[in-house]
This record gives C-alpha cells, sequence and structure tokens, in this order.
C-alpha cells in the first residue's frame, strides 16, 4: 500500500516544482502538526486564511450543526438558506449604506471575476483599471490584472481592456476618465510586499472615481475580517468602495467568498441577461454558518482591537543586523531582508526550527508574517525568537 506521501507525489498535481512536502496530521489553535508529532508556529495562517486560528470551537460546533441539518440543495439564489440569509444580514451590519446586498462565490478569485463581469455591466463601459504590482487571482480575468508580463505574456491574449496605474501615483490618478468601468484596487498592496496606502490615497483615488463615473472596487480578500486593525482595511483609510470583495478568513478555513455592494448595482445582473453570473457552491449553508461563526467570534471577542497592540509587539521583537524593514498594516506584515540571498535560507531554517513563514509573489526579499488574530504576547515572544534564530544563521552561514 503506497504511502501518503507517495500518492501525493504520484498522483497530486502540482503547482512548483519544489513543495514544501509538510505532511499535516492535525492542525489546533496557532499550531500545526506533522505526521510525526512535530509542531509548528503558523506564522502564515494559510496566507491570511486562519485568523481564528485551526480548528476553532465556534467554526466547528457551527460546520457540524450545518451538516446534520442540509447540505447543498440548489444553485446559488434560488432557495432560501437560513446561513447565508442571517450571515448576509450579519456582515452588512458591519458596513456603511450602499454596502447592503451579498453575492456569495467559492474562492476570492472569484469574486473578482463576476466584479469585472459586473462593472461592465452596470457602467456600459469596456475599460478597467488595476495597480501595478497587485494579485487579485488566477483565473483567467483576475489574473489579467496582473502587471508583470514575463508571467502573464504565457497565457496571452489576456482579457482586453484592462489598463494599469501606480499604487500610491497621484499623477496616475488623471488616467481614470469617462471611459473607465471601474479601478479595482487592493487597500494594502500583499503581494507586494504589504504596501499600504499613503497620503490618503485611496480617498483620492475614490474622489477621482466619483468625478468621472466610475466605480471603486476594493479587494479586500487579505486585508478583511480584522487582519489590519480594523473589521476592513476601508474602514481603517476612510473610504467606502462601491463594490467590496472579501474571502480567504471570512470562513474560518471553510471556502467561501462573497461581493458586497448596493442593490442598484447587483440588479444589473439580475437581467438583459438573466443568470447574469451563476455559482453552483456559491453561498453554500455549510461555508456560510461557518463564516457566521466566524464574525460572530470576531465581532464578540473584538479581535480586531487588539492587533495593533500586537503587531506593536511583533514590530519590537523583530530587531535584527539582517533586517532593512519591516512594512506592515496590523498583522500583515513584510520582513524584508538586507540581501536577497539570505531570504531562502531564512524561510527553511524556520521551517526545520518549528515555525511556518511564506513568500511574496512579487518581493524577492521579504517573508511575510501573518499570524492567527488569536496568537497571545507569549507565542509572539516565543516565534519571534525562533525567527531572530533563523535569521542569525542566514547571516552566520551567508554574510
Amino acid at each position: 500500500m503506497p504511502s501518503i506521501r507517495q500518492l501525493f507525489l504520484s498522483h497530486v498535481a502540482k503547482t512548483n516544482e519544489m513543495p514544501l512536502m509538510l505532511e499535516v496530521d492535525h492542525a489546533k489553535g496557532i499550531f500545526i502538526y506533522d505526521t510525526t508529532g512535530k509542531k509548528y508556529y503558523d506564522m502564515n495562517s494559510g496566507i491570511s486564511v486562519s485568523s481564528l486560528g485551526h480548528c476553532h470551537p465556534a467554526v466547528v460546533d457551527a460546520v457540524t450543526e450545518q451538516v446534520q441539518k442540509h447540505m447543498h440543495t440548489m444553485v446559488y439564489g434560488e432557495h432560501i438558506h437560513s446561513p447565508q440569509a442571517k450571515y448576509a444580514g450579519l456582515l452588512t451590519a458591519q458596513l456603511a449604506d450602499g454596502l447592503d446586498w451579498v453575492y456569495f462565490v467559492m474562492t476570492g478569485t472569484e469574486t473578482v471575476e463576476v466584479a469585472m463581469k459586473m462593472v461592465r455591466k452596470y457602467t456600459g463601459r469596456t475599460e478597467i483599471f488595476s495597480c501595478a504590482g497587485a494579485y487579485h487571482g488566477s483565473t483567467y480575468g483576475a489574473e489579467a490584472l496582473r502587471s508583470d508580463i514575463e508571467f502573464t505574456m504565457n497565457f496571452a491574449p489576456g482579457v482586453p481592456g484592462v489598463r494599469h496605474i501606480g499604487f500610491n501615483n497621484e499623477a496616475d490618478l488623471e488616467k481614470i476618465t469617462t471611459k473607465t468601468a471601474a479601478v479595482i484596487v487592493e487597500p494594502v498592496q500583499a503581494e507586494s510586499g504589504v504596501i499600504p496606502p499613503v497620503d490618503d490615497y485611496l480617498i483620492k483615488l475614490k474622489t477621482r472615481c466619483e468625478e468621472v463615473g466610475a466605480l471603486l472596487v476594493l479587494d479586500e480578500i487579505q486585508t478583511g475580517f480584522g487582519r489590519t486593525g480594523h473589521l476592513f482595511a476601508h474602514q481603517k483609510y476612510n473610504v467606502t468602495p462601491d463594490i467590496l470583495l472579501v474571502a480567504k478568513s471570512m470562513g474560518g478555513g471553510m471556502p467561501i467568498g462573497a461581493l458586497v455592494s448596493s442593490e442598484e448595482i447587483f440588479s444589473s445582473m439580475i437581467k438583459k441577461p438573466a443568470l447574469g453570473h451563476i455559482t453552483t457552491f456559491g453561498g453554500h449553508p455549510v461555508s456560510c454558518a461557518a463564516a457566521y461563526a466566524t464574525l460572530s467570534t470576531i465581532l464578540d471577542e473584538d479581535l480586531p482591537s487588539k492587533v495593533l497592540g500586537k503587531e506593536k509587539l511583533i514590530l519590537e521583537q523583530l530587531k535584527h543586523p539582517i533586517i532593512r524593514e519591516v512594512r506592515s498594516s496590523g498583522m500583515m506584515m513584510a520582513v524584508e531582508l538586507t540581501k536577497r540571498k539570505y531570504l531562502k535560507h531564512v524561510v527553511a531554517k524556520c521551517m526545520e526550527l518549528g515555525l511556518i513563514v511564506d513568500w511574496f509573489l512579487f518581493n524577492d526579499r521579504s517573508f511575510r508574517v501573518a499570524p492567527p488574530l488569536i496568537i497571545t504576547d507569549e507565542q509572539i515572544v516565543e516565534a519571534c525568537s525562533i525567527l531572530r534564530k533563523a535569521m542569525d544563521y542566514a547571516e552566520e552561514k551567508y554574510n
């Protein structure tokens, strides 16, 4: 009988030539355990998914209760499912007026696909802007929003009508005109290595969109649900989008995503043609039940208010000669090193020492620190001690 590792290597498709090969046995709280019993601090949260940690009791209980009632019954928008309706009510109660309708999908990249269709349908325009260095997903439409031609050329031609502006570049705002349907932007650029907005950039972007009748779509797939120290980053940076995209930590580990907008904008997808977008598993009742438990826990425990204190503690603990800079927005952090060659050795040594950090897609000098929001101060100190040991190793061996 082949082992699980052998089955993985022989039959599971890979996305790169060197997968991490961490054989997971179970996970609890901020820790992941492999099949040998070794414990790893999860300082990556599955790329900002496990904000409540792993197997949070409230989420597990909600999933267990719902699967005993029913799972899939009909594609999205035809049957009334209590978990969908309850969650939509709870989510929109936390948001500004105009963000009061929710369309459920399965993943973050699908929210982007729907948004690209919806802004063109609603405005009657075709031009869409995204920012250079942004990442909005890997499906065909979402991929077209990427600016790095060395990657996208391998899948060309892409979706027509997409253009790019520089994030935090006020001069580029003039490129947004009455031909523009929408600007799709991350409030904090994630895969470029955590680049927050400066000088009220998002407010100025929103103003420009209003001037020319374009929609502002904020991709809060990574920043949402407390990660930046506010429930949503757009609340932190004082701007309200026309369309909000959420996913990742939304489901507490279950797959789910959503678009939030107004009845007026969503209604453009109901007719001419009908069924402007349909998704078989969007709003799956088990995922919605998990999402309701996740958001309820975040609110009941007021986790966003505790993020900034934990961010400060991490910044105090992450002091080392090979650190050039730490960029952060709450517990969404990029640790930039003084030499590119240090990076792979720090990441690998962390794994050896029992701690998981991750790379960025578009920044080869920085590693990602994005622990579960439930991490304690004591765990932060312990995890940062391991990080410093990994950096000691890289400095001594490769200086």
